[in-house]
């Protein structure tokens, strides 16, 4: 209708969304859905369907999402309040002894951020981290990086969180080899950064300050009024292992017979690695516990539900928002735009360390521009879609360029992040102190996920 080219319209588009989060202070969603409409107006099709297709698109990334982070932010919830979120802590501390506190907590962040939003962990975690530098004498520093550091990582690459949730939707990632892949890189990162928060908490001597307003130390629940083991883990574990199997299964039984045995066992993991299905009897089991150590009872449950589910939405509207986004920008045809711009010959598909360092730097200069991790995820995965054509073209599995945008969209969290805050605030430091051990700390983290990103890409291409 106007004829611009793409790559204008894709600056159009992304100015819409910084100007009105950074500038209006507009909410994520209405900035998002805002500029996919633009964006639809300003690209090729009939000009009846311009407006229909953003709806459409929104309606197609909620049915494929929106269930999965309902049920996830019930589970987080769940575990928070019955006490298996603190039984998996001590199960850490338990095995590495308080000694070993620091790995206890980057433990317990890593595995309580893949069903629990970053926050929440941070919450729970806290208090702990206060307790055993009181009792311990370890770095207060060494033990609140650690426990964010975990945290971050699987928060921004393993499912269900909405991120990396929007980035395998966005990119065609089957969900399994998502969460396998995120944890590949993420566990050696994480190790890395161990050492790091150490190294660097070394370097500075930060003091652990009183709460605000002085306010009482929490005192924790007695072990004996905590869930067990089991029941605590199987909420985390049990959707992990379905969706995993259904995953592994589907890739021995590639080019088997139809009527062969693999064929019909992957017909019954199809239906039990389902996501939904999945995070919804995980969600069952979390409610059961939940019942039996609190008892709630149907009220009280209810309006647990209740609440957790309005604070899912906000999330599958932001997410669901941005798949329209980038359903709108496929439209645009930017990917050929930027192929051509990207490749001398304009034929041939960009690929190798190229696009991984495309995608990491992209979701990074739109992350430090505007705050937000997720619309920097939604974003750059919806700006380099089009760039996907086979595995074999790339020379790797498309899952690495989602770990690099998981990792790019970490780097640069500064004062516009609400995690910079929570971090800064709940912890006690200065906004000086923060920037100078949080940033410092993430955005290492960024580089160093990136580099292992790389080396799998290299050594275990997938393809």
């Amino acid at each position: 209708m106007f004829g611009l080219h793409p790559l204008a319209i894709l600056c159009i588009g992304i100015l819409t969304v910084l100007g009105m989060i950074i500038v209006l202070r507009v909410h994520a969603f209405l900035s998002l859905i805002t500029a996919a409409i633009v964006v639809s107006v300003l690209s090729p099709g009939g000009l009846a369907e311009k407006i229909s297709r953003v709806a459409e698109a929104f309606g197609t990334t909620a049915g494929k999402i929106g269930i999965v982070i309902a049920l996830a932010a019930v589970i987080g919830r769940c575990l928070i309040e019955s006490g298996a979120a603190d039984r998996i802590v001590r199960l850490f501390v338990g095995l590495l002894g308080e000694k070993k506190c620091a790995i206890s907590l980057m433990s317990s962040g890593f595995v309580l951020s893949v069903p629990v939003f970053f926050d929440t962990v941070f919450y729970l975690l806290l208090p702990l981290a206060r307790s055993m530098h009181r009792r311990t004498g370890k770095s207060y520093l060494l033990l609140i990086l650690a426990m964010g550091a975990g945290a971050s990582i699987t928060h921004s690459l393993v499912p269900p969180t909405p991120g990396p949730l929007i980035i395998a939707e966005t990119l065609g990632i089957d969900l399994g080899m998502m969460i396998m892949v995120g944890l590949l890189v993420a566990i050696p990162t994480s190790i890395v950064m161990l050492f790091f928060v150490g190294w660097l908490a070394g370097r500075m001597d930060i003091p652990m300050r009183p709460l605000e307003g002085g306010r009482p130390e929490p005192e924790p629940l007695p072990d004996e009024e905590l869930p067990g083991l089991l029941p605590s883990f199987m909420p985390i574990i049990l959707p992990v292992l379905m969706i995993s199997t259904h995953t592994i299964v589907s890739t021995i039984a590639q080019g088997a017979a139809a009527d062969s045995g693999i064929m019909r066992v992957k017909s019954f993991t199809a239906v039990l690695g389902n996501a939904n299905l999945a995070m919804l009897v995980s969600a069952a089991i979390a409610m059961y516990v939940l019942w039996q150590k609190r008892k709630p009872g149907r009220e009280g449950l209810a309006k647990m539900v209740e609440s957790s589910l309005m604070s899912g939405g906000v999330i599958i509207l932001i997410t669901s928002a941005g798949g329209a986004f980038g359903a709108m920008l496929k439209a645009a045809e930017i990917g050929p735009a930027i192929q051509n711009i990207m490749v001398a010959d304009g034929g041939a598909h960009i690929g190798g360390l190229k696009l991984l360092f495309m995608g990491f730097f992209v979701a990074f200069l739109i992350k430090f521009a505007q705050g937000s991790s997720t619309v920097a995820m939604i974003t750059t995965s919806a700006m380099l879609a089009g760039l996907i054509t086979s595995p074999g073209e790339i020379g790797f599995h498309p899952v690495y360029l989602a770990a690099a945008i998981g990792f790019g969209a970490q780097c640069g969290n500064w004062m516009n992040d609400s995690g910079f805050w929570i971090f800064a605030k709940m912890s006690g430091l200065t906004e000086v102190e923060t920037l100078k051990t949080w940033t410092v700390t993430i955005s290492t983290l960024a580089f160093v996920g990136l580099g292992f990103t790389v080396l799998f890409a290299k050594i275990l291409p997938l393809v």
